[in-house]
């Protein structure tokens, strides 16, 4: 019996994007990305990483080309059809990292759980264990957002993303708050639980010293390049 061919984790193709006609544009020819690979994308400011999460994410859609999200055609779906892939394969954590200040540490991260259609009762205990293992005691959980550091509420940003057990993880600057020892102990929670669920982790950094923890590397300078070994 032959074997079926493995279906990326992601896929570009002719990739086009630009806020209007003349303007700067993002062009990406041919981008893949195996399932399970972890990802450092490096960039100057400006020059289109956001923009390509955006695309990445479904939240934005390109202006012409292809892009999969494990084989769906995220190119082809409507507003609503992106959100809920969305919702259900991909988690998300972006520089504004849109924690709700009055609700609990726990309640925030649950929330993925609730917009992906998983029973609050199944994600209670992986939740308080994720808030754990990524340095947030227990005696964290029941407080509100609002009283947590910045550093503090990037770790329930990452436990919401992670809750789901999403396929896809992308992550924008998550440790731009953390000092050296907490980034690194972060980091290696971090892809260990991606590892654990066999996620893909899209991970975007200025910090160069991170790119230790990857095997793969994306350079926003050098896009025709695709995606090189660190």
């Amino acid at each position: 019996m032959t074997d079926k061919p493995k279906i990326p984790a992601i896929e570009l193709k002719q990739l086009r994007f630009f806020y209007q006609p003349g303007s700067w544009q993002l062009y990406i020819p041919e981008l893949v990305l195996s399932r399970g690979a972890h990802l450092f994308v490096r960039g100057a400011s400006g020059s289109g990483k956001t923009t390509l999460l955006n695309l990445l994410s479904g939240i934005t859609r390109p202006v012409s080309g292809e892009l999969y999200i494990n084989g769906q055609a995220l190119h082809q779906l409507s507003s609503s059809a992106r959100d809920s892939l969305r919702a259900r394969q991909i988690g998300v954590v972006f520089q504004q990292l849109n924690l709700i200040p009055y609700l609990s540490v726990l309640d925030n991260a649950l929330l993925s759980s609730h917009f992906a259609g998983q029973s609050r009762s199944a994600s209670v205990e992986r939740a308080r264990q994720l808030l754990c293992r990524l340095g947030l005691a227990e005696h964290l959980h029941w407080q509100t957002a609002a009283t947590l550091s910045v550093g503090q509420q990037q770790r329930v940003a990452i436990a919401r993303a992670l809750l789901p057990k999403p396929a896809l993880l992308i992550a924008d600057e998550p440790t731009s708050a953390l000092d050296s020892d907490n980034r690194d102990a972060f980091m290696r929670v971090l892809l260990a639980e991606a590892d654990a669920t066999g996620c893909t982790v899209i991970f975007v950094s200025h910090d160069q010293s991170l790119k230790q923890y990857f095997q793969l590397q994306l350079d926003m300078q050098q896009l025709a390049q695709g995606v090189q070994p660190c």
